[in-house]
């Protein structure tokens, strides 16, 4: 875990003031995978783990920018470089700050980054990234002046989550659905969020303390290539287009029934097909899901995590050996109502809807199986729903 006072004595020891402090989380995704960049709905919880900014305004439009993790100090000068192509992005950890900061159109900072949000492991590294460099950011251009009284803090969390995705797109490369940048934006102690990524509306759904999310590390690098990405995002919009042709008001997957694939199916590949399914029968899962939970039917929730694993795993095919291996282990647990992948893929975690008084145990055996059987030692954690973007006290 993060220690603010640590974080902030760094600050000052590497740029020699006092600095501000500021954090946003992670996330997993009960249900809803890859349906957010189709107008469809989506179930993510925020970490009780953050990516954390120390701060302090800086000279003119340089951004001075330092990762803990990465032991690296980069100085951007905003506006100095264009946004990237689509698959021409340097690859750079600093590409997302670049990013944030040229479409915020920020003035100058100092920075230091810090994280306990794993990077690569699906669980959204790079949005709590964007969103605690664009809080921090805005925060600061609205501090009150020397001697003026009272603050002049009125950030819109839903324009900085939309913003941080333009960033990603143009800056990084990667054609990301909102889901992300809204639950770091968003996200409450102790809920889910139910989010309608067409109109944004935020429902949110009680975690009640009788379950757990048992979150599962493969340790396999999550190697979500933007082109991997990219490509399954063009698959689905093959598929609108398609559909379209045959039913004009469908304008997204989300608008889709399993009767209109059907009857496209033969003029169009079996991949898209598949492609398609998943995000149509997923949209479904996660409504499914939502009146389950809001039921306390824990049971129903795990049944169709276990179908959102299989279908991303045969349709979407974002699963991999070591995801399959970790989310089998994990329903085979007293305890467990269900375990599926979580993340964009390619590696990465699977989380696993656990019984409260049983998640240590399962968390325990689950390690053990999984070493046991493919010699890597996975990291596993017992995760709260945790609070969105905020300012921070040291």
């Amino acid at each position: 875990m993060i220690d603010p006072t640590d974080l902030a004595a760094e600050f000052e020891t590497h740029f020699g003031r006092t600095p501000r402090l500021y954090r946003a989380p992670g996330r997993v995704n009960l249900i809803g995978e890859h349906t957010d960049y189709n107008d469809g709905f989506v179930m993510p919880m925020a970490l009780d783990r953050s990516t954390w900014v120390a701060a302090a305004p800086g000279n003119d439009r340089a951004i001075v920018v330092r990762s803990r993790e990465y032991a690296q100090t980069v100085t951007l000068t905003i506006g100095d470089q264009p946004a990237s192509r689509e698959g021409n992005t340097s690859g750079h950890w600093s590409d997302y700050v670049r990013g944030v900061a040229s479409v915020l159109g920020a003035s100058g900072a100092d920075l230091l980054v810090a994280t306990d949000v794993p990077i690569g492991a699906g669980l959204a590294s790079s949005a709590a990234l964007e969103v605690a460099i664009g809080y921090a950011l805005l925060n600061l251009a609205n501090a009150p002046a020397p001697g003026e009284a009272g603050a002049r803090e009125n950030i819109d969390l839903t324009a900085l989550a939309l913003a941080c995705q333009r960033a990603e797109h143009a800056y990084a490369g990667t054609r990301c659905g909102v889901m992300d940048q809204m639950i770091a934006c968003h996200g409450r102690a102790d809920h889910a969020l139910m989010l309608d990524t067409r109109t944004l509306q935020c429902r949110w759904l009680p975690l009640p303390a009788r379950v757990r999310v048992v979150v599962c590390n493969t340790m396999v690098t999550h190697r979500l290539a933007a082109g991997e990405y990219n490509a399954r995002r063009a698959d689905c919009e093959a598929g609108v287009r398609a559909l379209g042709q045959q039913f004009p008001r469908i304008r997204a997957l989300r608008d889709a029934t399993m009767a209109q694939l059907s009857a496209i199916a033969p003029a169009i590949s079996d991949r898209i097909v598949r492609r398609c399914r998943h995000v149509i029968s997923e949209n479904a899962r996660v409504e499914q899901a939502a009146r389950a939970l809001t039921a306390n039917d824990f049971v129903s929730v795990g049944g169709l995590m276990r179908e959102s694993h299989v279908s991303l795993r045969d349709d979407y095919e974002v699963s991999c050996a070591e995801l399959n291996t970790m989310v089998a282990i994990a329903g085979r647990i007293d305890g467990v109502y269900g375990a599926r992948m979580t993340g964009g893929g390619f590696g990465g975690c699977a989380i696993a809807l656990a019984d409260a008084a049983a998640a240590a145990g399962a968390a325990h055996e689950i390690a053990r199986r999984y070493e046991h059987e493919t010699r890597v030692r996975p990291d596993i954690w017992i995760c709260a729903a945790g609070p969105g973007v905020g300012k921070e006290e040291v």
